[in-house]
């Protein structure tokens, strides 16, 4: 069985933020899977996916931090700057942490740790709408 769907996200602001349930919400064969395959593919080249921590949401916070430290906005060598000072270490941001995600499927479920949660990353301080394009594949 294939199956796939666009997911609309509402805009974020800058951060990392849970979306486990707005993947989930929105598969509605997910229960149909007992063995198979999750694909996650952002449309967007600043912000990015990552599986982590889904608990404490200080892991959030502090992973936003050590990337703002790691990539600030305000490097004079830039370039690509006419989307302001957050756009290029956005897409150095999702570059690093990458825009697909691929997840097991088992008995109608992600097959993830118990403390594990998908992450859209918001790279941007005014992203927008992004959209992720999900592939269901198994039996």
């Amino acid at each position: 069985m294939w199956d796939q769907h666009e997911i609309r996200l509402t805009p974020r602001e800058r951060g990392f933020h849970l979306i486990t349930d707005d993947i989930v919400d929105a598969l509605p064969r997910l229960d149909d899977i007992t063995t198979g395959l999750l694909h996650l593919q952002l449309q967007h080249t600043s912000a990015s996916l990552t599986l982590n921590e889904n608990a404490d949401p200080d892991v959030r916070h502090d992973m936003e931090a050590y990337l703002r430290r790691l990539v600030p906005g305000d490097l004079p060598y830039f370039r690509h700057t006419l989307e302001g000072p957050d756009d290029m270490p956005a897409h150095i941001q999702a570059s690093l942490l990458g825009t697909q995600l691929t997840l097991a499927v088992r008995n109608g479920r992600l097959a993830m740790g118990t403390w594990q949660g998908i992450w859209l990353g918001e790279h941007r301080d005014h992203g927008g709408q992004r959209r992720i394009i999900a592939t269901l594949n198994g039996e």
